[in-house]
């Protein structure tokens, strides 16, 4: 009996709906917008970082990202859900202004685990720009584009661009499943080349290695 009632929970959970990322943000984000936005006014940083880390705690993580669809730069359409491995995903703007470190260790890392995770950037902005900066990437990196008139009315896209901002990382298993949002401060603008790509790798790494925890957790959980 003990075994048929615990077979039942098991199955249940499993035929549980996932929570998609749109939905479970959807109720949250106006707050987080008007609350943050009070913060930056004030240039309390340190409340506009606990707001965001605490959305990403207690609302993002553990959701599922959706599958919306975004562009190569051939011009052919792609769904997320393309892509299998673990996922290493990065939004970017043409705008952003990238460290003098930051794109090589970005590329290192990604020459070094591209068969064990997909690594993705996300971009928004000038494609005649974006097309310039692809040229720095390693080819193991996916240089994708976001084309707003084509995304207009998905709810994810326009949370990452105008509520998450630039430059922010997510950790998404092969389930899609969210592990974590990191926004990325790791510019170090005034530093010279080896402080800057040493800092930004070790932060890539740190999070190639939390990608790494969730597939070791997946492995488990399914022997």
């Amino acid at each position: 009996m003990l075994f048929i009632m615990v077979s039942f929970i098991a199955l249940s959970q499993e035929n549980e709906p996932k929570k998609l990322f749109s939905q479970a943000i959807g109720k949250n984000i106006r707050k987080y917008r008007q609350e943050s936005k009070q913060a930056y006014a004030r240039k309390d940083l340190e409340r506009a970082e606990f707001l965001f880390d605490s959305l990403v705690n207690n609302v993002i993580n553990g959701t599922y990202l959706d599958n919306f669809k975004v562009r190569k730069f051939s011009g052919r359409r792609i769904e997320l859900y393309k892509f299998e491995k673990p996922t290493y995903l990065i939004t970017y703007a043409s705008w952003c202004v990238p460290g003098v470190g930051e794109i090589p260790a970005f590329n290192d890392i990604a020459d070094r685990y591209y068969n064990e995770i997909d690594f993705i950037i996300l971009f928004w902005g000038s494609k005649k720009k974006i097309r310039k900066i692809k040229r720095k990437f390693s080819r193991k990196i996916n240089i994708l584009y976001v084309d707003e008139k084509e995304n207009r009315y998905d709810f994810a896209i326009r949370t990452m661009k105008h509520s998450l901002g630039f430059p922010t990382s997510f950790f998404i298993d092969a389930d899609k499943k969210i592990l974590d949002v990191r926004r990325n401060f790791m510019h170090h603008y005034l530093k010279d080349y080896t402080s800057s790509y040493n800092s930004n790798y070790q932060s890539f790494t740190s999070g190639v290695s939390l990608l790494h925890q969730g597939l070791i957790r997946k492995i488990k959980d399914e022997k």
